[in-house]
């Protein structure tokens, strides 16, 4: 056991490279981080299990940061691992640097995930100790044996997606998971007992959590803690340590700057910086050094590692010459390749809704992608989701051979959750929900899209036509937003969402397909409640893999082209053939996902949308959804405003989505 000097030095050198980093960048937020390095050494230098050389290594254990804005404690502790240099600390907040503002994934670098706004980075945690448990309960303990360690803050206790994270990590049991509630009673403008004023312990104790208290500045009682919990075998652990905001800081005057809001989010600054520098044993003309004993500390634990490790690594090579099916899988599922389908054995009935044609893909996928886990936001008999569900059982507390996960009602949670299993690896993971109910989903889309996390959204009830539910649950510029984010480059300059809203059954399997083989961004599939009318007869729905195509049967030579995605594909359809008795010839062309067909070559586009053409767009969404594929001689028929309550086949008539309607249009637009 490391002696408490040592421990102590060891965190007052992260405090001083915190507290340094934040002065040089003139920007950041000290005070959180210095609270907290005493959890952070204990955590690195005593706990976690990585192995230095291989920073992938699939039996690691996890750390997850919540509070994205003491980046600087993970930065000066990584940099203790080896995993960062001194200069590259400088460099924090700069660009180009690897040291951003906020933690971005990089996991040779010991960052397992993007971490920014609160309360989402312990959700991912929960997650991945979900995944942790499912590929436990495929492949076996001697290769998934590791713990989920998860760090939060006040503001991510606050935030209303830990009362999900707690709720189903509690009835789930995630005994693998412990998390550090870093409880220093101050945030950004305000001290905490102005904003909340619930006892924490209690709270996650009704939640099935085993709650351990400690002095989180001090080593000796945090390793006691993290010790106990290690030992539970039945429940998720938060220890909830008392820390001290800015532990150390001395103001300009000599006087003690601890538990003050200022810390927070601001540099120190003159000569309470030097102060502060100086009281915590550094230099401050050279802040940027590490201490001889904390390189000790920091090498002696790394010889250990070599130990734990290796004797690891015996026991899963001798797992796998004992399972060498089961070896092939733990190899596959964590290389990040898309999964083979054999899509051929989905028979789509003519006519269906696209969630019930999902729900037929998900069923295939439930047989054919053993690594999947499917989750609904408790309407799985509704979204069709359910449809993966009939094909396996439901996650459970000591029972996680089944691969569905019932998250309740709570959309943003479930979203982190899944985006958790997939950082942990090993997992591909899909969620659902109603198309409306997106919008509490946004955060978590954005950050899996930040952070690359092939994802598989699914969002049915697409439109208006979910009918009598009224206005609340009808969904009409979700899908302007969500198309907006296929517009958004990520920093590979790839779409960052990759969008799909299929014309029939036919075109939903294609898109399934595609979510499936994108293995580098989130995907969003958009279904809809109704039953749709089958495109004609020889439309080759494969050309849906280019974003749009031409529907089968549309003249060579067209005096207007009808576009859509989704369900008013159908209903242009049926207009086309009360145009042409009047002469008109057309062109059809179905648009699951724009974001796509702008990746296509300019003569691809070219040909399927040719320059100057007339073009005649329907969408049950705003009109602004498709105005960048109508151009200039364009017009879009779509939604101005919000929907209304009555039977779909009446707001269909009401509100003019009908072939009757687009007669009408084209009409006058031709004139």
């Amino acid at each position: 056991m490391n002696s408490k000097q040592v421990m102590t030095k060891a965190a007052d050198n992260i405090r001083i490279l915190a507290a340094s980093m934040v002065e040089k960048a003139k920007s950041g937020h000290p005070g959180g981080a210095m609270g907290g390095a005493d959890f952070i050494n204990v955590l690195f230098s005593e706990f976690l299990v990585y192995d230095p050389n291989d920073p992938e290594w699939t039996g690691r254990d996890r750390f997850y940061l919540d509070p994205g804005h003491m980046s600087p404690m993970l930065y000066s502790a990584l940099c203790l691992q080896g995993k960062f240099t001194l200069d590259e600390l400088k460099e924090f907040r700069q660009w180009g640097s690897p040291t951003p503002g906020h933690p971005e994934r990089d996991l040779k670098r010991g960052i397992e995930n993007t971490s920014g706004p609160l309360g989402q980075g312990h959700t991912f945690a929960a997650g991945a100790a979900v995944a942790e448990k499912f590929l436990e309960a495929r492949l076996g303990h001697e290769v998934m044996q590791h713990k989920i360690y998860a760090y939060i803050s006040d503001g991510g206790v606050e935030e209303e997606i830990s009362q999900g994270t707690g709720r189903i990590a509690g009835i789930l049991g995630l005994n693998n998971l412990i998390m550090f509630y870093d409880s220093n009673d101050i945030q950004l403008s305000t001290e905490c007992n102005e904003v909340m004023n619930e006892d924490t312990e209690a709270k996650y104790k009704a939640w099935g959590w085993n709650v351990l208290t400690c002095n989180g500045n001090d080593p000796d009682e945090i390793r006691e803690a993290l010790k106990a919990a290690q030992k539970e075998e039945h429940r998720p652990t938060l220890i909830i340590g008392k820390t001290i905001m800015g532990k150390g800081a001395l103001k300009d005057d000599g006087s003690s700057y601890e538990h003050n809001i200022k810390t927070h989010g601001a540099p120190l600054g003159g000569d309470a910086y030097v102060n502060t520098i100086k009281n915590l044993g550094g230099n401050p003309d050279e802040p940027f050094q590490i201490f001889p004993e904390v390189e000790q500390l920091y090498a002696a634990r790394r010889e250990e590692l070599a130990k734990i490790v290796a004797a690891r690594r015996a026991e899963e090579e001798a797992w796998a010459k004992a399972n060498p099916e089961k070896a092939a899988q733990l190899k596959d599922w964590f290389s990040g390749n898309a999964p083979k389908v054999d899509w051929s054995v989905v028979a789509q009935k003519e006519g269906s809704a696209t969630r019930a044609a999902s729900a037929a893909c998900l069923g295939a996928l439930a047989e054919q992608v053993p690594n999947m886990v499917c989750a609904s936001a408790d309407l799985s008999n509704s979204d069709k989701t359910d449809g993966f569900l009939k094909k396996t059982h439901s996650l459970k507390k000591d029972d996680f051979t089944g691969a569905f996960f019932q998250a309740g009602v709570s959309e943003l949670t479930m979203a982190c959750m899944c985006i958790g299993m997939y950082l942990h690896g090993g997992v591909i993971p899909a969620c659902g929900t109603f198309f409306v109910f997106s919008d509490y989903m946004k955060p978590a889309v954005r950050m899996a899209a930040l952070m690359e996390v092939p994802i598989k959204f699914i969002w049915t009830h697409d439109a208006f036509r979910v009918g009598e539910d009224g206005p609340t649950h009808e969904p009409v510029e979700q899908e302007a937003q969500i198309r907006l984010m296929e517009k958004l480059k990520n920093h590979h300059g790839k779409d960052s969402v990759r969008v799909f809203r299929p014309a029939d059954a036919d075109e939903t399997t294609v898109c399934w397909a595609m979510a499936m083989e994108n293995m580098e961004t989130p995907t969003a599939l958009v279904f809809s409640r109704q039953n749709i009318a089958k495109l004609p007869a020889g439309t080759d729905y494969e050309q849906a893999r280019r974003g749009a195509y031409i529907v089968a049967g549309s003249d060579a030579d067209f005096d207007v082209i009808l576009l859509a995605s989704g369900s008013e594909v159908s209903t242009l359809v049926a207009g086309a053939e009360l145009l042409r008795k009047d002469g008109v010839k057309l062109r059809i062309v179905s648009v699951p996902s724009e974001g796509l067909f702008r990746c296509q070559p300019a003569d691809y586009q070219e040909s399927i949308l040719p320059k100057g053409a007339k073009i005649f767009g329907m969408t049950a969404g705003l009109p602004c959804t498709l105005e960048g594929l109508v151009g200039a001689n364009g017009k879009v028929f779509g939604m101005p405003s919000f929907g209304f309550s009555a039977p779909y086949k009446v707001l269909d008539e009401k509100l003019g989505f009908t072939a009757e309607n687009v007669y009408k249009q084209v009409k006058e637009m031709l004139a």
